[in-house]
């Protein structure tokens, strides 16, 4: 009975808001529907709606959930100073990397989905039913953390706020053994999926030991980004509090992530100019294209352009404890990894193709509106959480509350 008491009084959270939250929840929910109806459009017509063609077969949709499995993979930034050495200012707003990792997660099956094309497939990737060809298969590891992190951190998400909730005190022999699991858990997706990549022999752009390694840092700066304008909105439209010596921790943890993403960034360049063999072709199409086909030499330029500046910003004391530049900076390294880990990754790797053609991938617009529709899923989901997160950790909603409200009446 508890446990149904808990639910109805957060749902009775997300359901009380200010007009600015009842605008934003029905706009979220107008792409969803917008994005909704284009993935209509796909499960009637096929794959064929989309770009994708046999030269490049994985594009928009799985570039995105690249991008946000290291999204997901960025809670440990939190994780790592709060409880590992017990820094105070950063443990009281871990929870919000815990629910940023849970809606990272539930985007990324969102894209595999769509991805695949018919949806019934996906029962191949269920345990027991289907035949994942577990453990030589990379993808059947990659669902396998991916499945444990997201239970790792809803665990500890819903332990927390229910805890909370009942004015229980936290057992650390149950919360400490969670968290410091997902670490390894949180390296772990990450280090996967890239493993999915540089397992593929014939893909010599993605056949290094460095894409791990890079995959990593990338991730360690987009999904502090995104926290950054978070604990700035919240603290400015809420009750919640953070110190600013922790944003300027995380921003400083964000440069050295930098630095590393960077680094491995120009020892990939040097390894190719330097040796300059015939896999060099997948680099020179990224910058600077194959003879008249450039269609990607700009995104490929502005990626390590924005991402230098944004180093720079959090690299200088005065530019990182700036607001402005704080989070300029955020926005810039958000979009850096961005095209990164998209365009920066899947095209060159795909092209020129095995019999040296060149064919030029452009998402097609079902493939922005189904992306706009799960993204979209992924906010809603973070906005719902974040406000009862909130309600229960900073404005006092309890147990104890709702009981004197009662009485008051």
């Amino acid at each position: 009975m508890k446990i149904l008491r808990f639910i109805k009084e957060c749902l009775k959270i997300v359901i009380r808001g200010n007009k600015w939250y009842y605008l934003w929840i029905l706009f979220l929910l107008s792409l969803m529907a917008w994005g909704g109806l284009a993935y209509w459009q796909q499960l009637k017509q096929g794959l064929i709606v989309t770009n994708m063609r046999d030269p490049v077969s994985w594009a928009f949709y799985i570039g995105n959930f690249t991008f946000l499995v290291g999204v997901a993979a960025a809670a440990i930034m939190l994780v790592i100073p709060a409880y590992i050495y017990n820094w105070k200012p950063i443990k009281e707003v871990v929870l919000f990397g815990e629910l940023l990792a849970v809606c990272a997660v539930v985007m990324c099956m969102l894209f595999v989905l769509v991805d695949v094309g018919n949806p019934l497939r996906l029962w191949h990737m269920l345990p027991l039913m289907g035949r994942l060809n577990f453990p030589s298969s990379l993808l059947a590891w990659d669902f396998f953390v991916l499945g444990i992190y997201f239970i790792l951190n809803i665990s500890i998400v819903l332990y927390l706020l229910y805890t909370l909730f009942w004015k229980k005190e936290t057992s650390k022999k149950i919360l400490l053994p969670l968290i410091l699991f997902s670490i390894p858990m949180a390296i772990g997706i990450h280090s996967v999926t890239a493993f999915l990549y540089n397992g593929l022999a014939a893909r010599p752009y993605w056949n290094t030991a460095l894409l791990a390694p890079k995959f990593l840092a990338s991730a360690f700066c987009s999904g502090p980004a995104v926290l950054l304008i978070l604990f700035q909105v919240l603290k400015k439209t809420t009750r919640f509090e953070i110190k600013d010596e922790a944003i300027w921790k995380i921003a400083e943890l964000m440069a050295y992530a930098m630095f590393l993403n960077l680094f491995f960034f120009f020892s990939e360049v040097f390894k190719e100019v330097y040796s300059d063999t015939q896999h060099i072709v997948h680099f020179k199409y990224l910058f600077q294209g194959i003879g008249e086909n450039r269609d990607i030499v700009f995104y490929g330029w502005l990626s390590v352009i924005i991402s230098i500046i944004a180093f720079l910003l959090f690299l200088i004391p005065a530019t990182r404890k700036n607001v402005v530049t704080l989070n300029i900076g955020a926005i810039l390294i958000y979009f850096g990894v961005f095209i990164e880990k998209g365009i920066a990754l899947l095209t060159p790797g795909f092209t020129p193709d095995v019999l040296g053609q060149v064919y030029i991938y452009r998402p097609s617009m079902t493939e922005v509106r189904v992306s706009a529709a799960i993204f979209s899923t992924g906010f809603l989901l973070f906005t719902l959480l974040t406000k009862v997160a909130v309600a229960i950790i900073f404005e006092g909603f309890n147990i104890d509350s709702l009981k004197n409200a009662a009485r008051l009446r």
